[in-house]
C-alpha cells in the first residue's frame, strides 16, 4: 500500500473513532486530560502498526484493546509510584476512614473503585453497548470472564451506589 493511501485511511479512522477512544479512556481512568493523552498514544501505536491493524479481523476491537492496555499500564505505573512514595515517606501505618459511599458517590467515582478488568467490562458492555463477544475481543479475555466480571462489577456498583429508585440500570444502558 502506498503511503498516501495508508495516510488517508488512518486519517479516516482517526476522524471516525478518536472521540470514542477518548470516551473509553475517560471512563476507564476518570481523568479527562489523561484520556486525551491515552487516545492519542493509542492512535500513534495504531499508525506505527497500520498494516497489522488494517489486517485485524475486528479493527475497532483492536483499537479498544490498545486503549485498555494503555490505561492498564498507566494504572499499574501510578500504583507502583504511590507504593514507592508511601514506602519512602511513611513512618507509620496509614489509616483512612472511608465515607459512606451508598447514595453519595456518582458513577465515575464508583467505577474508579473497581479493579481494572471489572471496570473495563462494565464500561464496554454498558457505556459502549458492546456485546459480550466484542468486549471479550477488546480486552483479550473469554466471553465467560466478561460475563462473570460484569456481573460481579454490577453487584459491587449497586452496593456502592444503592439501587436506583426508578429501576433504571446504574449506567443508563439497557439491562443485560
Amino acid at each position: 500500500m502506498r503511503l498516501d493511501e495508508a495516510s488517508a485511511e488512518f486519517h479516516d479512522f482517526f476522524e471516525r473513532h478518536y472521540a470514542e477512544l477518548v470516551r473509553l479512556a475517560y471512563l476507564l481512568t476518570g481523568e479527562p486530560h489523561a484520556a486525551d493523552d491515552i487516545a492519542a498514544d493509542a492512535l500513534v501505536a495504531l499508525w506505527q502498526n497500520w498494516d497489522r491493524f488494517r489486517a485485524a479481523r475486528h479493527p475497532q476491537a483492536y483499537a479498544r484493546g490498545v486503549v485498555a492496555n494503555l490505561v492498564r499500564e498507566r494504572i499499574r505505573s501510578a500504583v507502583r509510584e504511590r507504593r514507592r512514595i508511601t514506602l519512602f515517606w511513611s513512618r507509620s501505618p496509614e489509616t483512612t476512614d472511608l465515607p459512606d459511599m451508598a447514595g453519595s458517590m456518582d458513577v465515575r467515582a464508583a467505577l474508579a473503585r473497581l479493579p481494572f478488568r471489572k471496570r473495563a467490562c462494565v464500561v464496554l458492555r454498558h457505556a459502549f453497548d458492546l456485546s459480550e463477544k466484542d468486549t471479550a475481543m477488546a480486552l483479550g479475555i473469554s466471553v465467560g470472564t466478561v460475563k462473570s466480571q460484569t456481573s460481579k462489577a454490577m453487584a459491587e456498583l449497586e452496593r456502592l451506589l444503592g439501587t436506583p429508585a426508578t429501576g433504571e440500570p446504574v449506567l443508563g444502558g439497557r439491562s443485560r
